[in-house]
């Protein structure tokens, strides 16, 4: 992907007016990248993976993981449109239960990307940019909208919730409830050379906080590897859409 389509990308990233009703505080840094070194999980990864769990373990030794600031602020974001936190748990709350029994190993990438989550404490999302079709939205849910995935073990068909947060392209959902469950068809691989990755932000988490994760993931992403084309925009309510940042 050259990087005038990673500009284009960014450029038409979009955040429906009725999320921000939902949650004013909302922003997401969207992050296009190409030129990816894909493949298993390595030492780099592996070495922020372990810190994450370090951190994660810290982090919650005393507090319930569900008292977590950050965590607290995507469950009361969760009920706001009809989803229960309890049993459908916000990515960033799903991995800090994980980490004291190990964060998940995925592939290069993956990896990367939820390390850099727990750390922050930000939900992160990552997707195979050419498997997109379209560019990238947030929106509530029609009902009528599919979203494939796994259940049983079984590859299937699902519809979100009417008024569900969603992630979607012109081919259908990408992620379900926000930063619940990405959709198959778009999920990165050890074969993904171009990605998008989504990092959500609510109060407390600051544009700083934000801006400062984005820069670390693609710090790990490099590794050792050649320069990546990068193009980035933070979304937010009542925004003109910002220039795009230095690489």
């Amino acid at each position: 992907m050259s990087p005038e389509s990673l500009d284009d990308v960014r450029a038409h990233a979009h955040v429906e007016k009725a999320v921000f009703a939902l949650r004013p505080d909302y922003r997401a840094l969207v992050i296009a990248v190409a030129g990816l070194i894909p493949g298993p999980g390595d030492a780099a990864s592996e070495a922020a993976l372990r810190a994450a769990e370090g951190t994660a373990y810290g982090l919650v030794a005393g507090t319930p993981v569900e008292e977590v600031p950050q965590v607290a602020s995507w469950r009361e974001a969760y009920r706001a449109f009809g989803a229960k936190p309890q049993r459908t748990r916000n990515s960033l709350e799903a991995l800090l239960r994980r980490a004291a029994d190990g964060l998940p190993r995925v592939n290069r990438l993956t990896d990367c990307y939820n390390a850099v989550s727990v750390k922050h404490r930000i939900p992160i999302g990552g997707e195979d940019l050419s498997r997109y079709v379209g560019a990238p939205r947030l929106i509530r849910a029609t009902g009528e909208e599919s979203f494939d995935t796994v259940a049983q073990g079984a590859t299937t068909v699902e519809h979100p919730e009417p008024g569900e947060v969603v992630w979607a392209d012109d081919a259908g959902v990408t992620c379900r409830r926000w930063n619940w469950r990405q959709a198959r068809r778009t999920a990165l691989t050890e074969e993904t050379t171009e990605a998008l990755f989504i990092l959500d932000a609510l109060d407390p988490v600051t544009d700083d906080d934000l801006h400062a994760a984005g820069e670390e993931l693609l710090v790990l992403l490099r590794g050792r590897g050649p320069q990546l084309a990068v193009a980035r925009r933070l979304l937010r309510a009542a925004d003109e859409p910002e220039a795009a940042l230095p690489v």
